[in-house]
């Protein structure tokens, strides 16, 4: 798998953790796919719209703690990114542990989120060190 691929998509999925950015309507509306949906780490399905006004409402963002980076090209234009995450809490702890995956199309204007899916799991006590292209 291409190393600048996984490094383009984990850079906007990153992206997309970033108080400066989730704050951004105009920026979550170009990273986001017109159709795009989410499957919460609750379960809840959320649409395009809801995601948007959330993320650009938020004064304070988790601090989010992201890593175990993978992607799997599954068109030209259609790539699946997965990775772990945790919320940082104050103190340093991590809560919320959660398996992500994400689906990412590409078209005209680059890379945009179609699909979005958070998954509880068992915590980590803190993200491994950087490693090899999609493990960290």
């Amino acid at each position: 798998m291409s190393d600048a691929l996984l490094d383009e998509l984990r850079s906007l999925e990153v992206e997309l953790h970033h108080p400066g950015v989730r704050c951004s309507r105009e920026r979550l509306l170009q990273l986001l796919h017109p159709d795009f949906h989410e499957i919460g780490r609750s379960g809840t399905r959320y649409a395009r719209d809801t995601i948007v006004a959330f993320l650009a409402a938020q004064s304070s963002p988790p601090d989010v703690v992201a890593s175990h980076f993978s992607v799997r090209l599954i068109t030209p234009d259609c790539a699946e990114l997965t990775y772990r995450s945790a919320h940082r809490q104050r103190g340093g702890t991590l809560a919320m542990h959660a398996e992500r995956s994400s689906l990412w199309l590409g078209g005209p204007s680059g890379w945009q989120l179609a699909f979005h899916q958070g998954t509880p799991c068992d915590p980590w006590q803190r993200p491994p060190l950087a490693g090899p292209a999609g493990t960290a």
